[in-house]
Formats: C-alpha cells, structure tokens, sequence
C-alpha cells in the first residue's frame, strides 16, 4: 500500500559555530514559524522581509554555496510607481549572506531595462527574542520588554530585551549604501533611482549582544567571507586526507569532512588543534557530551583535535556536587550546556544538565581511543584526575542498587525520562509496547562500562599503576559473567533491552544490543547469533538496522527512536560486525547506509 510522506516547506539553513539562520528558500524569515537568525539559544530576528514599493520579490534561484554562506536570486514583479509599472522582470536582486559569529549581508539591485527607474526598497526586520526551547514548541512567553531605535546618523536599527539581569540586542548597520537610508512603520527604507544598466549595493551587519560579548561579522565590509573562508580551508587543510577509486567513497568522505566543520564550536577552541564539536544544525548547535564523544571517536580518523577538545571541555564541566534539579552527582560528565533565557533564570536544568547515564564511561572510551591514536602520554596525565573521578561516580552513583549494573534514575522534575542515546520519553519499552519504568539498566551501559574498565586498566598500565589496574580487568570479567546470566535471552537469540525495576529483562528486540558488541562485552557465541538476528526483516529495512523490531506495537518508522534508522547507531554496530569477525555484514551495514 502506498505512503504519502508530507515533507515540510524547504529551508535554507547556514552557520558558524553558535550562530545559525533560517530562512525560506526567498531568504525572508516568516513569521510564526521556526525561522530566525539565533545566537546562544536565542532568537534574534523572528521576521524579514524585502519589498519593492511594498511589493515581495519573486524567487529566482537560491543556495547555500558553503556550510556558512547563501546567495540568493530574486527579480520583481510588476511593480507601479508615479513614473509608470517597472514590468515584471526587469530589475535583479541578489542577496548573498555570510555567517562568521555576526552575519554579513549584501544586497545588489540592477536595472536591466531600457529606463531609468525610481521605487522604494524596503527592509521589513522584527525581534522577538524567544529561547529556542520556546521556538521548538512554538509556546513563546514574553517576559521582558523589546525596545527599538533608529539611529539615522550611525544608519542603525537597534532593537534590545531585558528582563531583568538578562539582555540581548540586535543591531542592524547598513554600510556603504547606494542611498542614504530612512526608517519607517518598521522598514529600513531606500530610495532607488536606476538608470538602465546601473547598480546599487548596500552592505549590512548583524550584530548580535549577548550581554557580555557581541557578535559580529568577522574582518570589514567584504572581508567577512574571506575570513570565514581562511577557517574552513584550514579545516580541510589539517583534515586526514582519503582517496579512492570509488568516486562515492571520495565524495561522502569528503562532505562529511565539510559537515564536521560545520559544526565546529568556534566559542570553545582551545588551540589550533583542540576543538569541540556541536551536536547537530540548527537546533542543537551547543556541547552535549554523548554526541561530542560520539562525535570524537566516529572521527579520530578524521582529526584527534575533535576528541582533544571533547575531552578538555568535559573535564571543565565535569560534576563536583550533588544538584538534583540538574540530576548531576560528582564526577559525573555532563549532558547539554544551555544559555538563553530559560537556562539563565533556572527555569530549565540545563545549566549544565548532567541527565546522561551513558558520557562518564563514554568519556573514559574516548580519552583511551585519543591516546591511542595520539601516542601521547600527556595526554592521560592531563585528564587522569577527571578519570578518577569518572571511575568513582561509575561505581558510587551509576551502580543505584549495588547490584553491579549501571542504571538510572531521574531526580529533576524538569529532567529527562530516558538517559541512555535513546533519550525520548517513549524509547524504552517492553515486546507489547508499554513503557518502560525507571530505574532502568540499558545493555548497552553495561557493554560501556565494561569496555571503559578494560580501556582503562591499560591506561593504568602506562601510568605505572598496576595494581588499579588488575582490579580494573577483575570488575570488568564480573560485569561480563553478570551480564551474560542477566541480559541473554536464550529463546530470543538476543540480549535483552535493559532491566526493569524489578530486575526482569525486558526482552524486547532493538539496536541497543548491537553496541554490546562494539563495546566487547557480548560472548563470542552469543555474538554469532546477534549478528544474524540483526538481518531478519524486523530490523534490518533494506537501508539499515532500525531502532526498533517492526514486530513490536510501538514500532513507528516516523518515530524518533521507536524504528527510525539512526546512522550513528548503525555505524557503532558496524564496528561490533567487525570486531566480532562479521567483516562482509559490517561492509553490508555500510554500504546500505550510504546508498540510503
């Protein structure tokens, strides 16, 4: 039977590091929609339009041409003025913009007609400066007060929020303009006069205050692009190089090497080479730990500065007390860093947020997997402390029950149901599709666990602590023998999803249980038949491995994690194929995926 897939209105999205916008494909910003140009999780412009003599122009072509730049090709439609109608098509509109912490605009008219022309040009801008929580759920509550001011003398336009101790401000420059601009009911007026043949050109900025800094637009006037420019290549300039017959291959490679760079937060560079991931553009365009770490490992072939970074920033966020409200205990590594509206006044946890289960013994997988990669020693001198502390917090407050597993439990009334990768409300479920109750023992924490003690007790090894590190190796051969009694399911030819609070394995079938094979934790023979039960139909779509069996009555392939196909997942698996021997399925993984 067919399905009608409704796909929404397409979108042009560009970026740097904290700064996104997101417009129509015309460039304008509609109102009422998740549109904007935002900065450190706020919004601040919800509306723009431009007119010719309070007409919209009409989309000709447009594109982003860079992760950070877009062009954009507009003509008029037949537009009146007191000299007569401008006939459709007569007049060109470009407008490229350039996203470098600020944004960087140009605007260029031409007049390709046999007459000269006299009309308005007008730059409709509005601000409401929402938090983009509140942007996602379209439920926005205005708590301060906006104020604008046009200051004809600077050719500004200056629009500020404050509520109380919190303050953002837009200031819109035009520059080097054709015409002098004017302000008025709202607009950014021009008054164009073009004879045939000729050009008019303005510049204008988007500087976005933050309170303690501002955002502008890298280098001056023109040169926000070059600069912005310098950055990317120097990114593909240090970026591990790959060739291959296989022109896909080469390609993929290659803009996954751009994608990477696209989300590099800029704010958080700590050298040359120590870098830190975002998680995701538009809307996740800030550090979570899982998806930094994720992030680090699936791309240490790529260039260890992404992991360097990961694991420099984390330390400095790490937990050193208890919060319930952020659901963090000590040595615990956080989950999502926030700093618009909502998280500076505590109305949300995420301060940071620590409602992760799975980063802390992700943290030590990575800080392991950089070493070896680097070879540098001073690498683990310089996170061993923060290790130590993740060790402990494994043991003290991932382990609730003192029953040798990790589980979780939230403690924040605005925390997180789900605190595995898994993490929406309704992932966790039993074969008939209830949810899941907390506390909750997912299997793939008990495989990062065990995998990070192992990883650990050779890092011990190099640090010349043997004796840590044999009880290191002791834990982890207990959890495995632990896990495998608990978590396999015989009938099933799989290992359980997670533990229940009543400590019954809650025998549904997911891609959860393929991380325990990247993590090693899964019995060679045990593997074998996790491996094929991985290709029956239920799970294995033709494109990838789903989240969920198709069997299971919660199964939704629209879902978010209750069936869709996951990449990340799907490579993480991959990985486990290979490690237990499964090279051609791991291929097969592989290739389905980048044909999808």
């Amino acid at each position: 039977m067919p399905v009608e897939i409704a796909v929404g209105p397409p979108l042009l999205s560009i970026n740097h590091g904290a700064t996104f916008m997101v417009t129509d494909l015309g460039g304008e910003i509609q109102a009422d929609t998740e549109q904007g140009v935002f900065a450190d999780d706020t919004r601040f412009v919800t509306y723009y339009a431009i007119f010719a003599n309070g007409l919209p122009w009409h989309l000709l072509s447009s594109a982003a041409t860079a992760y950070y730049v877009a062009r954009i090709y507009l003509t008029n439609p037949v537009v009146p003025t007191e000299d007569g109608d401008v006939p459709a098509g007569t007049l060109s509109l470009v407008i490229n913009r350039t996203v470098a912490d600020g944004i960087h605009e140009d605007l260029d008219v031409a007049n390709h007609g046999l007459v000269p022309v006299r009309f308005n040009l007008e730059i409709a801008l509005r601000s409401d400066f929402a938090d983009l929580f509140e942007v996602k759920l379209r439920r926005l509550v205005r708590r301060g007060r906006i104020v604008t001011r046009w200051h004809p003398w600077r050719a500004e336009l200056e629009t500020s929020y404050t509520n109380r101790d919190f303050r953002r401000r837009l200031v819109y420059q035009l520059l080097n303009s054709g015409s002098s601009p004017g302000y008025a009911n709202g607009r950014v007026t021009f008054e164009l006069e073009l004879a045939p043949g000729a050009t008019w050109h303005t510049c204008c900025d988007y500087l976005l205050d933050r309170g303690e800094a501002v955002r502008a637009p890298r280098g001056l006037y023109h040169d926000g692009a070059a600069s912005e420019n310098a950055l990317h290549d120097r990114w593909l300039d240090v970026a591990t190089k790959v060739t291959s017959a296989n022109e896909d291959v080469y390609r993929a490679y290659r803009q996954s090497v751009e994608d990477m760079g696209a989300l590099r937060l800029y704010d958080h560079d700590f050298g040359p080479d120590v870098w830190l991931p975002a998680a995701g553009v538009p809307w996740f365009v800030a550090l979570f730990g899982r998806d930094a770490l994720v992030a680090s490992l699936q791309n240490m072939i790529v260039h260890p500065a992404l992991a360097r970074g990961t694991l420099k920033k984390l330390a400095e966020l790490q937990a050193t007390e208890l919060d319930d409200f952020r659901d963090a205990e000590p040595g615990k590594i956080p989950h999502e860093v926030r700093c618009g509206e909502l998280a500076h006044f505590r109305l949300i946890p995420h301060t940071p947020y620590y409602g992760t289960a799975d980063a802390t013994p992700l943290y030590l997988i990575a800080l392991h997997e950089a070493w070896k990669w680097l070879g540098d020693d001073a690498l683990l001198h310089e996170h061993r402390e923060t290790a130590l502390r993740c060790l402990e917090w494994i043991d003290r407050y991932g382990d609730l029950d003192g029953d040798g597993f990790q589980e979780y439990r939230t403690r924040s009334p605005k925390g997180y149901e789900n605190m595995g990768w898994k993490d929406a409300i309704d992932a966790v479920v039993y074969p008939d599709g209830r949810q899941v109750r907390q506390p909750k023992a997912l299997c793939e924490l008990q495989g990062y666990v065990f995998d990070a003690w192992l990883r650990m007790a050779e890092v011990f090894d190099a640090l010349d602590d043997p004796g840590r590190a044999a009880g290191l190796r002791d834990k982890a051969r207990a959890l495995r023998a632990a896990f495998e009694a608990r978590f396999w399911c015989e009938d099933l030819g799989f290992y359980a999803f997670a533990l229940d609070p009543e400590k019954q394995p809650v025998r549904t079938i997911a891609s959860n249980a393929g991380h325990c094979l990247w993590s090693g934790i899964a019995s060679p023979e045990h593997g074998a038949r996790v491996v094929a039960r991985f290709f029956e139909p239920d799970l294995w779509s033709g494109w990838g491995i789903r989240t969920l069996s198709s069997h299971n009555p919660a199964y939704n392939p629209f879902s978010y994690q209750r069936g869709s196909v996951w990449p990340h997942d799907n490579g993480l698996i991959a990985l486990g194929f290979k490690r237990y021997g499964f090279a051609a399925e791991a291929a097969r993984v592989a290739r389905d995926i980048s044909e999808a």
